[in-house]
């Protein structure tokens, strides 16, 4: 476990009173100042509903207050999985062994593949999200969504299958807007070393793992059965919480789903959003982050902003330094948790 080195106590930012505070390394004094004065039955990945930024748009939206895990089903099928490339995939692997030269320590791993959503009409009966879900891989995710033929790779996809993102990897990312119990939501400075997004600010998040569920580098989507894939769904946001933030798993909420935001910087690569309660105040949130955690390496300052700051947050300097998976986070915040309050 590697720990943070201490650079200071907690620092206020410009602002009026304690609205925004970051401990750590600040880069930047952001005034948080603020200037005066549909949901349906099934939602494509060709038809995300708007978002006001242009790198993030929102595929899916959940009814007010989030959904909890038992309200969430996954189908996993081969159909669901994205479709060879034009000519072949001899293109990826050659994409993969050039990022390995340059960086040596990356690793390839299954992951899931979001293929489409669809939301039960109001109202009716047992789960009220489907999740229908394929497999694919970092290295996959590196030689389609991150690839400098991504543009070309969806305008083929809708020209070829009208999907736009079928030739495209899509690993499911996960989010959490964390709430501390003073009412501030937590936000982690990225490190410059990391490969996405260096030195902005995120949400904590990762990913679910196909490997927590059935161990091995080529699961078979028959051995990975819908409501295990919808617990690890659920599980590994709260995973994820504890290895960036370092507080106690116990402190922690059952996470509800606000829906699933796309990040277009990365050809549309989704990440289903979650709200999770802390226990603990942002003070007590800061100190356990600050003794350090498994993936303390990750990130180098952790933020906290007041809830009531946030449907504004998109007016405020500090919106500019969060990366596209944070917006998304705050974007079905406002509308899905905030308004449920």
């Amino acid at each position: 476990m590697r720990s943070r080195e201490r650079r200071g106590q907690a620092l206020p930012l410009r602002g009026k009173g304690r609205s925004l505070w970051e401990s750590g390394r600040v880069s930047a004094g952001w005034r948080l100042e603020l200037p005066d004065g549909g949901r349906g039955p099934g939602v494509s990945r060709n038809c995300p509903l708007q978002a006001m930024d242009p790198e993030v748009s929102l595929l899916l939206q959940c009814p007010a207050g989030g959904l909890p895990e038992k309200q969430v089903r996954a189908e996993l099928s081969p159909a669901y999985d994205r479709r060879p490339l034009p000519g072949g995939d001899k293109a990826i692997a050659t994409i993969w062994e050039s990022r390995l030269q340059a960086q040596p320590w990356l690793f390839d791993a299954p992951k899931f593949r979001l293929h489409s959503a669809t939301l039960a009409p109001t109202g009716s009966p047992g789960p009220q999200l489907l999740l229908r879900l394929g497999l694919t891989s970092y290295q996959d995710f590196l030689g389609t969504n991150w690839a400098s033929s991504a543009a070309w790779l969806r305008q083929q996809g809708a020209t070829d299958w009208g999907d736009k993102q079928a030739y495209l990897a899509d690993p499911l990312g996960v989010g959490a807007a964390l709430a501390t119990a003073d009412d501030f939501l937590v936000f982690l400075r990225r490190s410059g070393q990391v490969a996405e997004a260096p030195g902005l600010v995120d949400v904590p998040g990762g990913h679910p793992e196909p490997q927590a569920l059935c161990p091995g580098d080529s699961p078979l989507h028959k051995d990975l059965p819908g409501e295990l894939v919808v617990h690890e769904l659920f599980s590994s946001v709260l995973q994820e919480i504890c290895d960036e933030v370092n507080v106690p798993p116990l402190t922690l909420s059952q996470p509800l789903l606000l829906g699933i935001a796309c990040n277009e910087t990365s050809a549309g690569r989704a990440s289903a959003e979650f709200y999770v309660q802390c226990s603990l105040t942002s003070e007590q949130v800061r100190r356990h982050y600050m003794s350090g955690g498994p993936e303390a390496h990750e990130s180098t300052g952790i933020i906290f902003v007041e809830k009531q700051s946030m449907q504004r947050l998109q007016e405020t300097e500090m919106w500019a330094e969060l990366c596209p998976s944070a917006k998304g986070a705050i974007f079905l915040y406002n509308r899905v948790q905030g308004s449920s309050t």
